[in-house]
């Protein structure tokens, strides 16, 4: 056969150009990996089951008696609308090629999102509903700045308003390729896209919107410590998917940061409680709970950078900083943050952001992390970035959310009539009662 390796070469001229034309592509498009993927589902369900049910009872029980139900309410609500948000232009908004401040709208309505399409090694479907339930925890840990006394119509069309503009964009400077993001801020899993923003917005909605009638003048103690501990412990429990799926796959960083956030949270609660007990002479239930949640809020940024030592001494600061927060946001400001949004949650996310500029380091010995940012050589650096962070967020959410409130009360009011308060939500704006006794 004379011919045959001239055929054969003139077959392999002819074919390799091809393959190399074809090879960048099918490199590019990473396979979805089963793992990843049922690891990601799997968290999803963890982080909805932080809202539904575990905020609404930790957040129902610290209520009083007949208010009950409205909070319970407003979390469901919250959950529902924002669910639906997302669906239609959120997600789009936030992870969809824009600008260093906002997305675009090529995928309104999930346009675009198939069986096949994948962010990194999972399909694109989990990623937007894990995002999602993001989506709707932080527009609902806001419920708690003003609990009591806020009208439910007005809720829904805030939520819906602060959503879209203050919660998307910020999620894209972070996350979706914004500027944050560009210059290596390191927020793992919300300290800045849903601490930050849910603290700073109950701040100012509780300033706005005024105290409850009554408030440091008449008991408002929480009405079921017992139903506050359950949701505190699906809180807990969650927070593995909160801060575990944010790694995207089932891998080595994912368990880490479900070791460093349990370990922050162990941290949080003692110290909480240890704090309230040289102060107050005794330990409570609703400080061990709060300290907890303190601790899981503030490692929620630098959980996936920082190693257990980090963890530990952060969880520490978390108790201490957040106790003292809470105490002077209530008695020196005389503010009345209802559930203790800010000092708890918007605090912590201060804190843990800043942290992790710092325990993200490799040069601390038992208490280093795993490095800073690509491209960020320095502590200092490193540091500089999460500050401008902080700030930026702060600022952004605390105008834009005072301009939303401004803009709703004349036409909406925000608040129910003092008639309404005391009768309670359930009554006023349900006609239910959370109790038949």
């Amino acid at each position: 056969m004379p011919f045959a390796k001239p055929w054969r070469r003139l077959l392999l001229l002819c074919v390799c150009p091809l393959l190399l034309a074809i090879a960048p592509a099918a490199l590019a498009a990473e396979p979805i990996d089963k793992a990843d993927t049922a690891w990601v589902m799997t968290t999803t369900a963890l982080v909805l089951f932080m809202t539904l049910p575990g905020l609404a009872l930790f957040y129902g029980g610290l209520v009083r008696v007949r208010n009950v139900l409205s909070v319970l309410m407003q979390c469901f609500a919250v959950c529902a609308l924002a669910s639906l948000l997302w669906f239609a232009v959120g997600y789009s908004l936030a992870f969809s090629d824009g600008n260093a401040f906002i997305g675009g709208l090529d995928k309104a309505f999930l346009n675009g999102v198939g069986l096949d399409t994948t962010v990194g090694s999972i399909p694109e479907s989990v990623f937007a509903l894990f995002q999602m339930t993001f989506a709707v925890i932080t527009p609902a840990l806001i419920v708690g700045g003003f609990a009591e006394r806020f009208r439910f119509s007005t809720l829904l069309v805030f939520t819906a308003l602060w959503l879209l503009v203050v919660y998307v964009p910020v999620t894209h400077w972070v996350w979706g390729g914004g500027w944050l993001g560009a210059m290596g801020l390191l927020d793992f899993a919300g300290g800045t896209v849903v601490h930050i923003t849910a603290g700073v917005a109950a701040l100012v909605a509780a300033i706005v919107v005024g105290p409850r009638n009554g408030f440091q003048k008449t008991a408002m103690a929480p009405h079921n410590l017992t139903m506050t501990v359950s949701g505190a412990g699906m809180l807990w429990v969650g927070w593995f998917g909160f801060n575990g799926g944010s790694a995207l796959a089932a891998n080595g960083q994912a368990g880490m940061a479900m070791l460093v956030t349990h370990l922050s949270a162990a941290a949080g609660c003692l110290t909480w409680m240890a704090a309230e007990w040289i102060r107050f002479g005794r330990p409570s239930v609703l400080g061990i709970v709060t300290g907890m949640v303190a601790g899981l809020g503030t490692i929620t940024p630098a959980s996936g950078f920082v190693g257990p030592g980090g963890a530990i001494v952060i969880g520490i600061i978390a108790g201490v900083v957040c106790f003292g927060a809470t105490l002077f946001v209530e008695r020196r400001l005389r503010i009345d943050d209802s559930l203790d949004v800010f000092p708890v949650h918007g605090v912590g996310g201060i804190v843990g952001t800043l942290a992790a500029g710092i325990f993200a380091s490799t040069q601390l010995g038992p208490f280093a992390g795993h490095g800073y940012a690509d491209g960020i050589q320095s502590m200092a650096h490193q540091f500089g970035v999460q500050l401008l962070g902080v700030v930026a967020v702060f600022a952004y959410t605390g105008i834009v959310t005072w301009a939303i409130l401004k803009v709703l009360n004349p036409l909406m009011g925000l608040r129910i009539d003092a008639d309404g308060e005391q009768v309670g939500l359930d009554i006023s704006e349900h006609e239910e009662r959370g109790y038949d006794l």
